[in-house]
């Protein structure tokens, strides 16, 4: 910088006393601001120099966190699961959101040093997601990353069948039921993405029969008036190599008062008990000696106010197709059934087994008579209700004939 010059005019009138100091000292004034003298830089040090110029710490160094973000922005047909992770080096992850273009967040955890997120599940397909991330470093410094992508469009899916229905009203024993439409190879992934809970709480578990049908059930009956609630998260999950879910929803359903009827094949006759209390006892025909009734605990699946039976359907060739079976309700996929039966002779219900391993109850022919025992039974029951048959001379039913879960030891299922 050049030299400062300084004019110094003539003052006319009266010089006042003390003037040459006052002139001094406005020189010397412009000569350190010009010189970038030692003075007080304003920092009450007084140190100046080096700080005055602008050299020092200022407060706005970059943080030291770094955020990375994978898959990278922008990119497409990202596997749903697997992929995205989220990390930070020189520091630790303080904020992580992860939503799709509806809100909908993706539940996540953070490691617990701060390194590193991952989502809790996987994603769903053909779907836009937001990043948001943000580090801070040691000083508090804070780093932030924003990125989008979308996820793979599955050409190949599935959907899982679930029984109960949404909204109904069933029986202690319905357990919940879910049959694939393709072959599941990769149960874990499957398994995760369904939830069933209950309230009041109870614990349930789910069983895999075969790889296409995954049952829940709690260890005992469920309670009367629980509440159940089954989400299906299925949407973007791999069932098996490139074949993905297709399905997001929520059911709901209750369960009705306890109604538990016990068949005794040997003395052919069926208690219904209704919470706790005996109801009523009925004569009933059960198999006969060369077509005995299964032993065990089924579950009512189905309902028919009158329905067809056909024994070439259930392995029975010709022996018998009747057109109009009332009050017939499903205990089996293999064919047993509780029902009307209106063919057979009053006298053969409570004395003799005559059946081709149903459980028959005195009925008319179109079940329109309210008063007789099969009609009686069949509007006191709810799909879910149990029949316990004992005393047969026949082995007990498989777990997977029909919704008969009930039948596998609690040791069992949870494997």
């Amino acid at each position: 910088m050049g030299r400062t010059r300084v004019n110094l005019q003539p003052i006319r009138g009266r010089v006042r006393t003390g003037l040459p100091a006052l002139l001094l000292g406005a020189a010397l004034l412009l000569t350190t601001a010009c010189g970038g003298g030692g003075g007080d830089n304003g920092n009450g040090n007084g140190s100046g120099g080096d700080n005055a110029g602008g050299g020092g710490k200022t407060g706005t160094e970059a943080s030291k966190a770094v955020v990375s973000v994978k898959p990278d922005d922008g990119s497409k047909e990202v596997a749903t699961s697997g992929v995205l992770k989220i990390t930070s080096t020189g520091g630790k992850l303080t904020t992580v959101t992860v939503a799709d273009t509806k809100g909908n967040a993706v539940e996540g955890k953070l490691a617990d040093d701060g390194a590193s997120w991952e989502p809790a599940r996987h994603l769903a397909s053909a779907t836009e997601y937001k990043v948001h991330a943000v580090a801070k470093d040691e000083a508090g410094r804070e780093s932030a990353k924003d990125t989008t992508f979308t996820t793979l469009t599955p050409t190949n899916t599935f959907i899982g069948h679930y029984t109960p229905e949404d909204g109904a009203t069933v029986g202690v024993g319905m357990p919940v039921s879910i049959n694939f439409t393709r072959g599941i190879t990769n149960p874990e992934a499957v398994e995760k993405a369904i939830t069933v809970t209950a309230e009041p709480a109870v614990p349930v578990e789910g069983h895999w029969f075969g790889n296409d049908r995954l049952d829940f059930r709690p260890e005992k009956y469920w309670a009367a008036g629980t509440k159940v609630t089954v989400k299906l998260a299925l949407d973007g999950v791999e069932g098996r190599p490139g074949v993905y879910g297709k399905q997001t929803r929520t059911v709901t359903f209750t369960i009705g008062r306890s109604q538990i009827s016990t068949v005794d094949a040997s003395s052919k006759q069926m208690q219904v008990v209704r919470d706790g209390q005996v109801l009523k006892n009925i004569p009933i025909t059960a198999g006969a000696p060369s077509t005995t009734t299964y032993n065990g605990q089924m579950v009512i699946s189905e309902k028919y106010k009158v329905t067809r039976m056909n024994g070439a359907t259930v392995g029975f060739g010709g022996e018998y197709d009747i057109p109009d079976v009332p009050h017939a309700m499903r205990l089996s996929n293999s064919g047993t059934f509780v029902h009307g039966n209106y063919w057979a002779s009053a006298g053969t219900f409570g004395s003799e087994n005559v059946s081709h391993g149903c459980v028959g109850l005195r009925d008319v022919r179109g079940g329109g008579n309210g008063d007789v025992p099969a009609a009686w039974f069949y509007n006191e029951s709810l799909i879910g209700d149990v029949v316990v048959v004992k005393n047969s001379k026949d082995k007990q039913i498989a777990p997977d004939n029909g919704l008969n879960g009930w039948n596998m030891d609690w040791a069992e299922w949870i494997k």
